[in-house]
């Protein structure tokens, strides 16, 4: 491995910097946007439950806040149960977007990472042409600076790619994941004012 990092140059070291951020972002919204931890399975009947044996005081609502994302819209719900349903779905939807932000914390890094690997990439292209370039003198050519000069060519424009599209896979489905949790978090939130205004049974 350090061989291909010395047969690379300088220009290798912002891509594994790069690669490092983006591995270490990937790995902690993985961890932070399970199904688990965003939208407890089972966290709507429990809270309907509860609802309908005590009804919503504050103290029950801010023990559901603190249950997740998903915790947080459903006490939305809960702390405007009596309001118009139109005035409850406003102030779910409003939360949702707070939620949604959190959500995508770190996602513009790695979008930045994916966009500009591929770049830095190109630069380590461009700084081995020129490495090859300076190895045609009027004497003949230096194989050595010529064989260095293709190295860093090659080797960076590959671990460019190599570091972009894993880069902006995983962003676009981080992108997907939590556009799909916060919907069903908003449906099950009205879902249960749905409920406790009486409207379904």
């Amino acid at each position: 491995m350090w061989s291909i990092v010395q047969a690379a140059g300088w220009p290798i070291w912002p891509l594994i910097f790069a690669s490092v951020v983006a591995l270490a972002l990937i790995f902690e919204r993985l961890w932070s946007l399970r199904q688990s931890v965003v939208a407890p399975p089972g966290l709507v009947d429990r809270v309907l439950t509860e609802y309908r044996a005590n009804g919503a005081s504050p103290e029950f609502i801010g023990r559901v806040a603190q249950q997740g994302p998903l915790g947080r819209i459903l006490a939305t719900g809960l702390a405007n149960v009596k309001s118009p349903r139109a005035v409850i779905k406003e102030s779910i939807e409003e939360v949702g977007r707070i939620v949604t932000h959190d959500l995508e914390r770190f996602l513009t890094t790695l979008g930045t990472i994916a966009a500009m690997a591929p770049l830095l990439g190109l630069f380590g292209t461009v700084i081995g042409m020129i490495e090859i370039f300076g190895s045609q003198t009027a004497g003949g050519s230096n194989p050595l600076q010529l064989a260095h000069g293709i190295s860093v060519a090659l080797y960076n424009t590959a671990f460019g790619l190599i570091v972009a599209i894993p880069s902006m896979i995983f962003y676009r489905h981080f992108r997907a994941t939590i556009d799909g949790l916060v919907v069903e978090m908003e449906q099950q939130a009205i879902k249960l004012v749905d409920f406790a205004h009486g409207e379904r049974h």
